[in-house]
C-alpha cells in the first residue's frame, strides 16, 4: 500500500475513510484531530496549565505525549499526575512507566494515593463493601475526587484525561442500560463554562487508533489489563461494539456524534443546583457528595 498523504509505504489503513497513511502521517493525522477537539470545545486556554491524569496504560500515555508535544508550540503548561489506588502487583508496574517516561520528556510529575486521601486502598474497599457495587463503579468514585484533588494541590486550570471514543461509547450503553439517564448530559466534551475544566482531547479518536500511535512512536505502557476489569460489562459491550465496527465501518463515529446530539439536549434539562457537601465541603449535588456516601457505606459510619 502507499500513503495518499505522501506516496511512502503505508503501514496504516483506516477503513472508515479508506485512507491508508505511512507511520509518520498517521501519527501527524492524530495530533491533528486531539488538536480540532481542544480547539472545537475550547478545553485549552492561554497560560492553562494542564493536570495530565497518567495511568500508566496506553491512552494516557499516548495523551501525555501528545499534549506534551502541543505545548511546545501553544501557550500552556502540562502536570503529570498519577493515582496510587493500592492495589498490589499491578500498579506499582504503570508507576513506574510513568515516572521513567516523565523524567525522559522533563515533565514534571506526583503521585496520589487513596490511601493518603480516603484512608482506604481499593483492595480494603472491595473487602468492606457489603452490596453490589462493582470495583469500577467504587473506584471511579474515588478517582474523580483524587484527580479533583490532585489538580487543586497543584493549582491546575484543567484536568485532562486520556478516554478515547470507544470509550465514551462504552459509558453511554452503561449509563442507557442502568437507566441512569441524568449522566448522559454530562457526557457532552464541553465544558469551556466550568471553573475547573475536566476534559478528554482523545475523545473523537478511535481506540484501535490510539494503539497504533503508542506503537509506531514506541511509547512505553503497561500491557497488563486491571485485574479487576472484568467485574462490570464494559469488556462486553467493548467486544460488541468492535464487532459492529468490524461489520460496519464507521458506526462508532455515527454514534458518537448520536451521543454528542443526545448529551447536548439532555444537559440543558437536569441543570442542577451546585451545593457543599456537609461532610467534607467539596462541591456537589446533594447533601452528602458520592465519596462521603460511598466510604460511609463502606466503613459504616
Amino acid at each position: 500500500m502507499i500513503c495518499n498523504k505522501c506516496q511512502n509505504q503505508a503501514v496504516y489503513s483506516r477503513k472508515y475513510s479508506g485512507e491508508n497513511l505511512c507511520s509518520e502521517c498517521f501519527s501527524d493525522s492524530i495530533l491533528r484531530k486531539a488538536a480540532r477537539t481542544i480547539s472545537k470545545y475550547k478545553m485549552i486556554k492561554n497560560n492553562d496549565l494542564v493536570c495530565v491524569c497518567v495511568s500508566g496504560g496506553k491512552d494516557s500515555l499516548v495523551l501525555l505525549d501528545i499534549l506534551n508535544k502541543m505545548s511546545k508550540t501553544h501557550n500552556f503548561k502540562i502536570f503529570a499526575v498519577s493515582i496510587d489506588e493500592g492495589i498490589p502487583g499491578y500498579r506499582d508496574e504503570a508507576l513506574k512507566i510513568v515516572e521513567n517516561f516523565c523524567a525522559e520528556l522533563k515533565i514534571k510529575y506526583k503521585i496520589f494515593s487513596y490511601k493518603k486521601l480516603f484512608d482506604l486502598t481499593l483492595e480494603e474497599s472491595l473487602d468492606l463493601r457489603k452490596d453490589n457495587n462493582s470495583s469500577c463503579s467504587i473506584c471511579g468514585i474515588f478517582r474523580r475526587r483524587a484527580f479533583d484533588h490532585a489538580a487543586k494541590t497543584i493549582n491546575a486550570d484543567v484536568i485532562a484525561t486520556g478516554h478515547n471514543l470507544d470509550d465514551v461509547l462504552q459509558t453511554f450503553l452503561i449509563n442507557t442500560t442502568s437507566g441512569d439517564t441524568s449522566k448522559i448530559g454530562w457526557m457532552h466534551p464541553d465544558a469551556s463554562s466550568n471553573k475547573l475544566r475536566k476534559i478528554k482531547p482523545l475523545s473523537e479518536i478511535y481506540e484501535s487508533e490510539i494503539v497504533f500511535y503508542a506503537f509506531t512512536n514506541d511509547l512505553p505502557f503497561q500491557t497488563e489489563p486491571c485485574p479487576h476489569m472484568d467485574e462490570g460489562i464494559r469488556t462486553e459491550i467493548r467486544e460488541f461494539l468492535n464487532s459492529l465496527e468490524s461489520n460496519h465501518s464507521g458506526i462508532k463515529n455515527n454514534m458518537y456524534n448520536t451521543i454528542l446530539k443526545l448529551s447536548q439536549f439532555t444537559n440543558q434539562s437536569i441543570q442542577k443546583e451546585k451545593r457543599t457537601c456537609l461532610i467534607c465541603g467539596n462541591e456537589c449535588t446533594g447533601k452528602i457528595c458520592s465519596v462521603c456516601n460511598m466510604i460511609t457505606d463502606l466503613k459504616g459510619k
